[in-house]
């Protein structure tokens, strides 16, 4: 079945709810490019403050910074759209709440902003496990195609999806 490029997948949030309330886990969000819609899509589900933690939506440089601890030397060595601040993203999630997961999202979703290392379409994600420490971070570029839109749900989509395989 082909994915829906403008729908976010609300029957993988329930799953991943339904999985998270099993397991007494909660969950947070970290997002840059997707601007809270992971956090608002499982907001929308009733209950979801048994479950979600919260969200940090880190725009810009300043806010990962401040919010969730990225170093300024990754984000210059490195830049905002790469595995290094992704994962220090989903680590910093953690650190500064008390949830179980954390998932992190940082892309160019256009229609400008990419260059030839992060083209438009161009997403890194993270996903995170408190075990009781931070553990198990995993990561993964993709790319997407469409406009700024498709490519924010894309992304969240792909989250959801990331965050359902880690909590199980």
């Amino acid at each position: 079945m082909p994915e829906q490029l403008n729908t976010i997948d609300m029957s993988v949030a329930r799953q991943l709810a339904n999985t998270l309330q099993q397991r007494q886990q909660r969950l947070i969000s970290v997002e840059s490019c997707t601007g809270g819609m992971v956090a608002a899509s499982l907001t929308s589900l009733p209950g979801s403050s048994q479950w979600f933690e919260g969200a940090f939506v880190t725009y810009r440089l300043s806010a990962k910074m401040q919010m969730v601890g990225v170093p300024e030397a990754t984000l210059e060595q490195y830049g905002a759209v790469s595995e290094p601040t992704a994962r220090a993203m989903a680590e910093g999630a953690l650190k500064h709440s008390s949830a179980d997961i954390s998932v992190a999202i940082t892309g160019v979703a256009g229609p400008d902003g990419g260059d030839i290392v992060s083209p438009v379409g161009t997403v890194w994600f993270a996903w995170a496990l408190r075990d009781p420490e931070i553990c198990c971070v995993q990561t993964l570029e993709s790319h997407f195609d469409g406009d700024r839109e498709s490519v924010r749900i894309q992304a969240v989509n792909l989250a959801l999806r990331g965050l359902l395989e880690i909590s199980r």
